[in-house]
């Protein structure tokens, strides 16, 4: 049964359903945002204390602070240094329920993978940044720049890139792009032979290839990583890999298979280093780009889409000295340039040392949850094989042969639990072996404790889960 309650203020009405599987804290935000937006609460309005608002509406302070704590990051609440939580100034909007284009999150729990603690992104810092890079940037830089970036963002990102990943850089043979997906795009029009890709590997470049008349050659991957052998006796000329965190299998490419590939990687063959994932190791200190050992036959590919947000669409390309005019050319052509606020923002909150700060913070965060996220597998779902748990913020998991991964993926949807299938990152997804891909980072504990225990619950009615 749907319970209400008020707090001191009137208008501060919001109605819980302790029945629903949407999580309380949830509802909370959603209906303190909904009014903020309507303007039933208006800006400077000093809200009810945490524990004011947890008693008039029945609930644990606990859950009060975690609502307040979302409104803030996404800025409709602002909290003083003497703890009042008051409304921050807001365009009032017509509230959800009048908004089809901001109807309820179609899932509560979502364990798709690509994504880092959205929550987490910094708005203070970026805004200061971009407020900084704007005081500091010439007025020539608001026009129409080099579509390939921004010389000061350009040379903020080879600086961090020798620093962290040990890639040699040159800001002259940086091309920053609008993430790691256009860069693969970009290549595909500028490269020529045969290309070929991991299998399983990340079916949106796959399609990407594809779209661009490439027909990549899939090439296995096993528990060192891509097998290079097999990659020779392919044919390719270029190689599409992803060595710090294998997509989507977790895998890290090992220290004999380094060197075998950078060997393939001769005079004539090109080697795309998709750096994906390599900013979180758990178990040793990560191990440097492939493309400062072989810089002239590595093209290094990364983006802040794990990092910090997708929705910034900032990535970066360095490539060897012959293929950057080409580049350049290929991406004048794309877009004309990547937002040129964003570059302003990125390369001072990179100079600040605001972009290791908040890695740093990250890579205290996600151990927490990766351990729930094991330990919920072990105790739900104990059939499930995990791979990958070594590194990144997504873990793989397959199950034995016959588990109806179909039904499990439909019938947790219809639970408004979102998953993604390992089968499209197949070549043929026919031959794929039962399984998902579980990110982690933009989850709390306690939705990863209580989504795969659901999981684990629906296998058992399918008859699937083990005894």
């Amino acid at each position: 049964m749907a319970t209400s309650g008020t707090s001191s203020a009137p208008e501060l009405l919001v109605e819980l359903d302790r029945d629903s599987k949407r999580p309380l804290h949830r509802q909370l935000a959603d209906g303190l945002r909904d009014a903020i937006r309507s303007g039933r609460l208006t800006p400077g309005t000093h809200m009810p204390s945490t524990r004011v608002l947890s008693g008039d509406l029945g609930v644990s302070r606990r859950l009060v602070v975690e609502a307040y704590g979302q409104l803030t990051a996404e800025g409709f609440l602002h909290s003083n240094q003497g703890g009042r939580t008051r409304v921050a100034a807001v365009d009032a909007v017509p509230s959800s329920a009048t908004r089809p284009d901001r109807a309820r999150p179609r899932f509560d729990i979502d364990f798709a993978p690509g994504s880092p603690d959205l929550t987490s992104f910094p708005r203070q810092a970026w805004l200061r940044a971009l407020r900084q890079g704007l005081t500091e940037i010439e007025s020539s830089a608001l026009g129409y720049v080099a579509p390939y970036g921004l010389p000061a963002a350009r040379a903020a990102v080879a600086d961090y890139l020798q620093r962290t990943r040990g890639v040699v850089a040159d800001p002259r043979l940086v091309v920053l792009c609008s993430g790691a997906t256009q860069a693969v795009a970009l290549l595909a029009r500028c490269l020529e032979g045969p290309l070929a890709t991991e299998d399983p590997g990340f079916w949106l470049h796959r399609m990407v290839l594809r779209h661009n008349g490439i027909d990549p050659l899939p090439v296995p991957v096993d528990g060192n990583g891509i097998d290079v052998a097999a990659l020779t006796a392919s044919g390719a000329t270029v190689a599409l890999t992803t060595p710090a965190h294998q997509s989507p299998t977790g895998v890290v490419l090992s220290a004999a298979r380094r060197t075998e590939l950078l060997e393939w990687a001769q005079p004539g063959r090109l080697i795309i280093e998709d750096d994906y994932d390599a900013e979180y190791r758990y178990d040793r200190a990560p191990v440097g780009a492939l493309q400062g050992v072989a810089p002239d036959r590595v093209v290094y590919i990364g983006s802040t889409s794990k990092t910090l947000a997708p929705g910034l669409r900032i990535g970066w390309m360095v490539v060897p000295a012959h293929l950057i005019e080409r580049l350049r050319t290929a991406k004048s052509l794309a877009d004309t340039g990547s937002s040129v606020m964003d570059q302003i923002a990125f390369s001072q909150f990179l100079a600040s040392g605001g972009y290791d700060r908040h890695l740093r913070q990250m890579r205290r965060r996600y151990p927490a949850r990766r351990a729930a996220l094991l330990a919920a597998l072990a105790r739900h779902l104990p059939q499930a094989e995990v791979l990958g748990a070594a590194a990144g913020v997504h873990l793989t998991v397959r199950f034995p042969a016959g588990f109806p991964i179909e039904k499990l993926t439909r019938r947790a949807t219809e639970s408004r639990i979102r998953l993604e299938p390992l089968a499209p990152c197949y070549a043929d997804p026919a031959t794929a072996p039962p399984g998902l891909i579980l990110g982690y980072a933009n989850v709390t504990e306690s939705q990863i404790a209580a989504g795969v225990e659901q999981l684990g619950r629906i296998a058992r009615q399918l008859g699937a889960a083990e005894p």
